[in-house]
């Protein structure tokens, strides 16, 4: 063999080494999660955990939020690629407005998962009795403030919606007496109602039109799916796989139950109780329209999309679909 064939051969055999290599690194997805400890959104570490991710050469880096508002906000500024669990209010209003994200999945659809509680010995019965109370929500734009402008409205009161974040804060703020009506997610306060010191008055689903209306979901950066359509579709995949996964098995159900210290009995209940597998799905997004007219409803937009802005809207999740 003379010395150029050798030459030639090694550089073939360091080239295709290479190619290999890059072919199967996996691909950095940075992802901004809304609420911890919320089944639909935390089920995603669950799946990169098993292994599921890697499966698509995807590397997950998680960043926990204080809710949709500050993981939308985190896509926007190109700090993370994905958001995953947030509101379709506050996304509809940000992409009329020209912020660079795009609708790339549903992540709930109905609110089977919400619910809205006062202390156990307040004379509020249901939502019917807050004329001239406090109801609360976490933040503007979020699927709490849909879902909960929508039950006020629905009971025809003239309620104050206030903002009061998370589960937690929300807790202590109704417990103290600073809000009449407060808002959580199962299975979060559920103990609570279990020992007598809060009643719930009002499920997500009690709202007109919500049970079939995508209330939240995930969005990307727009750079980042120009740059890298692949990799979201390989995202996708996983996050579909991830969900069959952890309804398929115990193995996802023992993790949130450990992380909500709750027994695996009482977590498979709360689970079948706020988080069907059928809400999780990814495809179909429904009821945008409703969304857009919740978004004007709420002063979020001026006035609703015309038919072309809403098929530009969701022309990112329907190709991704494909």
């Amino acid at each position: 063999m003379t010395m150029i064939n050798k030459l030639a051969i090694t550089a073939a055999l360091l080239a295709a080494t290479t190619f290999s290599g890059a072919a199967w690194a996996a691909d950095t997805v940075k992802i901004a999660n809304a609420q911890k400890g919320f089944w639909d959104q935390t089920i995603i570490m669950f799946g990169d955990e098993a292994g599921i991710f890697d499966k698509h050469d995807i590397d997950l880096e998680i960043l926990w939020t204080d809710g949709g508002a500050d993981a939308q906000q985190a896509v926007i500024s190109g700090s993370m690629d994905i958001a995953v669990g947030t509101g379709a209010l506050g996304v509809i209003s940000a992409w009329a407005k020209g912020a660079p994200v795009e609708i790339i999945s549903a992540s709930m659809t109905g609110s089977s998962d919400l619910y809205w509680y006062v202390k156990s010995d307040s004379d509020i019965q249901s939502m019917a009795d807050t004329g001239g109370k406090s109801v609360s929500f976490s933040r503007p734009g979020s699927s709490t403030n849909l879902v909960a402008a929508k039950l006020v409205a629905a009971a025809g009161t003239d309620a104050e919606m206030i903002p009061t974040g998370g589960p937690a804060a929300t807790m202590t703020q109704v417990m103290s007496g600073q809000i009449d009506v407060g808002w959580s997610a199962v299975p979060i306060g559920l103990d609570r109602e279990a020992s007598g010191d809060i009643r719930i008055i009002a499920s997500g689903n009690d709202a007109p039109g919500v049970k079939n209306q995508s209330v939240r979901v995930q969005i990307a950066n727009r750079d980042f799916i120009e740059k890298n359509p692949d990799v979201v579709k390989r995202f996708l995949a996983a996050y579909k796989e991830t969900i069959e996964w952890a309804y398929s098995s115990d193995e996802a159900l023992k993790k949130w139950a450990e992380m909500n210290s709750l027994t695996i009995e009482d977590a498979k209940a709360a689970r079948d109780r706020g988080y069907p597998q059928a809400a999780l799905q990814l495809y179909p997004i429904q009821g945008m329209e409703l969304n857009v007219q919740e978004a004007v409803d709420n002063k979020r937009l001026d006035e609703p999309l015309s038919d072309e802005q809403m098929a530009e809207m969701m022309a990112t999740s329907e190709k991704l679909n494909k």
